[in-house]
């Protein structure tokens, strides 16, 4: 049988048999090509260069070494991840369907991971879209999808800096369950769903299909979403969003603890329309006293964030944080894996200017300061000096296709 090129680049990358593509008759081809012609594939190749003064002595990543943000690296150069989404929006139907798959792979990839949390290539999102004509209509997502609080996403092609926020750090990541979307009119937005509570982890999620000790057991989401309409004018566009997690705290005696991540975030237009500003607040609270903490631990971040466009080739973006992490216990929270961070605060500056030189090419160039409270940065394990700051010089090279 002859092959077309479709079912050529679909056998290439797995998604069909070229052995079973040769038993379907005609008929079958089309139906199947019919039903794949709205697939789309997209995704990215992210890649970056980083320089980080004054840890070029000593042993690489000992503990209090570098900030404690999710993905933090060291000198060198890096590939973080690579990105395949093959994506079936739904239609206008009152009863539409599709679906969603996404995988990442590289050392940042994030989701759940095939072969355990530790794995380099992860299924991030993996989803049914459902509509149910019910008032404006339900959409529902059925499957592993990602986290629905946060100003920031698990692409960071998608955020206005390359580097994590300490809020994207303590919040969730992914979820397997179910989730519902309803727009009330073009202002008011509800999300709400359900899903196993051991897939709630802040930057180490559990295996697809994990469940925790007790299965009854489930984490709980819900957010609200306020977007001003077109009658306020240059306002027009902007949100708040209003959202909570609370699930079974994986990381303590099974039972005994939970932990609730709160968010809220705001988008703000201004009269330049080259100008926008945005910020947030993130609190993971964590009621696990019951292990033999002294208290139940907690820690918060405030980040506010700016973006000036120059040119539709040219932007500066900014954010600052402002981190309190009340924990002292090895399950209070991410950052007291570095011992640095344990009950102290913390605050971080970033400036990142995006430029586009290439097509499809997203370049970035990027500074960031951290600072803690305590002499947290250096090799305090082989007696080399300890420092309260932490620089970075990141060059960020992206290509989506």
């Amino acid at each position: 049988m002859k092959f077309n090129k479709w079912t050529l680049g679909l056998a290439a990358v797995g998604v069909v048999g070229l052995a079973s593509a040769a038993r379907a008759d005609e008929a079958k081809m089309s139906m199947v090509q019919t039903a794949l012609s709205s697939t789309t594939l997209s995704g990215y190749v992210d890649t970056a260069a980083i320089w980080r003064p004054g840890t070029d002595s000593g042993p690489l990543n000992t503990a209090g070494n570098i900030p404690a943000y999710s993905f933090a690296k060291n000198d060198g150069f890096f590939l973080n991840a690579v990105d395949l989404v093959l994506d079936k929006p739904e239609d206008e139907n009152p009863w539409a369907s599709g679906y969603h798959v996404e995988l990442m792979f590289g050392p940042d990839a994030v989701g759940g991971a095939f072969g355990g949390p530790a794995a380099s290539t992860n299924l991030r999102e993996a989803y049914v879209r459902l509509r149910t004509p019910i008032g404006n209509g339900i959409d529902w997502q059925i499957g592993v999808f990602g986290n629905i609080i946060g100003y920031e996403s698990t692409s960071d092609i998608l955020d206005p800096n390359y580097t994590r926020s300490y809020a994207w750090t303590i919040e969730p990541t992914t979820h397997t369950g179910i989730l519902g979307t309803y727009k009330v009119n073009d202002a008011l937005t509800v999300q709400a769903g359900v899903a196993d509570s051991s897939n709630v982890g802040a930057a180490s999620p559990a295996p697809v299909n994990g469940t925790p000790v007790y299965e009854s057991q489930k984490a709980y989401l819900g957010m609200i979403t306020l977007t001003a309409p077109d009658s306020w004018g240059w306002a027009k566009g902007g949100t708040l969003s209003l959202a909570v997690e609370n699930a079974v705290d994986s990381s303590v005696a099974p039972g005994t603890g939970t932990k609730t991540s709160w968010y809220a975030g705001v988008t703000i237009p201004t009269p330049n329309a080259a100008l926008k500003f945005g910020g947030s607040f993130d609190l993971l609270n964590l009621n696990n006293s019951g292990t033999g903490n002294p208290s139940d631990d907690s820690v918060w971040v405030v980040a506010l964030y700016s973006t000036y466009r120059f040119s539709d080739k040219v932007s500066l973006n900014l954010r600052g944080e402002y981190v309190d992490n009340q924990g002292t216990s090895a399950a209070s929270s991410p950052f007291v894996a570095n011992p640095a961070y344990a009950g102290h605060k913390a605050e971080e500056i970033t400036a990142t200017i995006q430029y586009n030189i290439w097509a499809n090419v997203m370049s970035r160039v990027e500074f960031r300061w951290d600072h803690v409270d305590a002499h947290a940065f250096g090799y305090s394990s082989t007696g080399g000096p300890m420092k309260k700051s932490d620089f970075m010089l990141a060059f960020n090279i992206a290509y989506m296709f």
